[in-house]
């Protein structure tokens, strides 16, 4: 959770109040959509919702939210060093400052008309007075546009954590359902509300169960709307007037950057790194779009001290996290006031070989480290194709017993492989790890048998099991890049399955994996191993023979 919080303060406030933006236009949109069944159910919901969002608090807390994200949104437009930006970002400023424009008339006809007149602006007022006019079709924009900027930003929040990506084909269908369901309740009780106000035995009834506008108090809303509308236009003057003096007062101060692996650039002082890279058309890669909430833009500073000044606390923290050297800084976060040479840590074709989850996600799954005991020496003198055919042979007996687990073969270390079961939950991978345990355990007794019978030495292993956070990604040159896994995690399984040999077992499971499976430790003697290059001790239950570890555990399954 953290991680998605990182950043300096004016990311984290416009987080926030997106956060309550976007929930309040997501049950904003349910409750029309309930027009859908019934208009007694559409002003129930909207009933509900105005306990909150009409209470002193509740009206606080959103109009605070509403301000805060138009004003750091502003801010941020003006304080642009160029104009160049990811298509997505683009689009999010251009569907931000199309709003006010289309919200206008709704806010005014609607909150200001029930302040300043006392109108009741029920549901079935506004859906129909505004249903088969051009404002009808600016709201019905409006809602597309609105939940389009809050679904581009909510995606760009959360799209480095695994559970998003997993969800995503759902939060798709739910992204193009909810305004459709909200487009249908609109049409329906546009049409028949609509009826029904100009209905001349209905119409005197609704005009006062909604005190409707006199024609006085319309033309009032309607100046309350233009001079609302032309404020917002003056805004959008102010700030592009300021981005314009800005842009003007850096034009006299430019300053080259070369790039280790690429051309030198001009640039303004005043720009991050990052925009001077956007603005000279050099690809630089930055996940997070250049809010400092990730590192993927991190440079190594060869040249040019004055960008090794201290980094902000944010930025430290982000550094610290990867442990980059003290001459790495962030490109979105360092404004250079001098000539320097830098070095981008991603290249940029990287970039566009790969997806972002290729540069690493972490997990915590299970892994198994399996090794073939005194192999050297039993191949010794042997023949280079009889060795590859008994190792060959070996893994066609061992390697369904962790496939058909949900198991992959991360590598083949010589005479040993590495696997690692990337399931849904620590506990499904921690069980189908030892049940690839126990199914390599039989499968060697029948591959033994084999040998046996054809007088051959029979095989012996060391299995380690053990499960912790680990590191998965595309480890190489562009292109040619392995997906693996690194971490912690895998050099403790490695110490594990080593120290079989010196305890004369096959299979040793850590309490990590135990305790993930579900497996009541406390009814098992663990043992205490301190592993070479592990910092701390590791318990783990040793096992004779791998194929007898259902037996050993039996006791100890939770219920």
């Amino acid at each position: 959770m953290s991680a998605l919080w990182q950043g300096h303060w004016t990311t984290k406030a416009r987080i926030a109040s997106g956060l309550v933006l976007f929930t309040y236009v997501l049950f904003h949109l349910l409750n029309i959509g309930l027009g859908l069944f019934s208009l007694e159910l559409m002003e129930q919901a909207q009933d509900w919702r105005k306990v909150i969002t009409r209470s002193a608090l509740g009206g606080i807390i959103l109009y605070a939210a509403l301000l805060m994200h138009a004003g750091l949104a502003f801010g941020r437009l003006a304080k642009r060093r160029t104009l160049r930006m990811p298509l997505w970002e683009a689009a999010q400023i251009i569907l931000g400052l199309i709003i006010p424009l289309l919200l206008m008339a709704h806010f005014v006809h609607t909150r200001v008309a029930f302040q300043q007149f006392g109108v009741n602006d029920r549901m079935g007022y506004i859906s129909g007075l505004i249903w088969n006019t051009s404002s009808g079709r600016n709201q019905a924009i409006l809602l597309l546009i609105v939940w389009c900027h809050g679904c581009i930003g909510l995606h760009f929040w959360l799209r480095l954590q695994a559970w998003w990506r997993r969800s995503l084909p759902l939060m798709i269908s739910l992204g193009t359902l909810i305004p459709a369901f909200a487009l249908a309740g609109f049409m329906v009780q546009g049409r028949i509300q609509r009826a029904r106000l100009f209905d001349p035995e209905t119409s005197a009834e609704l005009a006062t169960l909604y005190n409707f506008p006199s024609a006085e108090s319309f033309a009032a809303l309607l100046d309350i709307t233009e001079f609302g509308l032309s404020f917002y236009w003056g805004i959008l003057a102010v700030v592009l007037l300021v981005w314009a003096l800005r842009r003007w007062g850096r034009a006299s101060k430019s300053l080259k950057i070369q790039f280790v692996d690429g051309p030198e650039i001009s640039g303004r002082k005043g720009m991050t790194l990052l925009e001077m890279s956007r603005a000279s058309g050099v690809p630089h890669m930055a996940l997070c779009g250049g809010r400092g909430r990730c590192t993927t833009c991190r440079v190594i500073i060869e040249e040019g001290k004055d960008l090794l000044h201290p980094p902000s606390e944010e930025e430290k923290r982000a550094l610290e996290a990867v442990n980059a050297p003290p001459n790495a800084r962030l490109a979105c976060q360092i404004h250079p006031t001098a000539p320097a040479t830098v070095l981008r840590v991603f290249h940029p074709d990287g970039q566009l070989a790969r997806s972002h989850e290729s540069l690493g996600q972490e997990k915590r799954l299970a892994i198994l480290f399996l090794d073939m005991r005194g192999f050297t020496a039993r191949t010794t003198g042997q023949l280079p194709y009889d060795v590859v055919f008994l190792l060959n042979r070996f893994f066609d007996a061992v390697v369904p017993s962790i496939t058909g687990a949900g198991g992959t073969v991360d590598k083949y270390l010589g005479d040993g492989l590495l696997a690692v079961f990337e399931l849904e939950t620590e506990q499904a991978s921690a069980q189908a790890s030892m049940n690839a345990a126990k199914g390599i355990g039989s499968a060697l007794e029948t591959f033994n048998k084999t040998l046996a019978a054809e007088k051959a030495d029979q095989v012996a292993i060391g299995i380690g099991l053990h499960l912790g956070d680990l590191v998965l990604g595309e480890i190489g040159a562009a292109e040619n890049a392995p997906r693996t896994i690194i971490g912690a995690t895998v050099n403790t399984a490695s110490r594990l399955e080593a120290e079989t040999k010196a305890l004369g077992v096959e299979l040793l499971v850590s309490k990590e994996t135990l305790n993930a499976a579900n497996v009541d430790c406390e009814h098992l003697e663990l043992r205490t191993l301190s592993l070479r290059g592990v910092l701390q001790p590791v318990e783990a239950l040793a096992i004779e023979r791998a194929s007898t570890l259902d037996a050993a555990l039996t006791p100890a399954i939770r219920t």
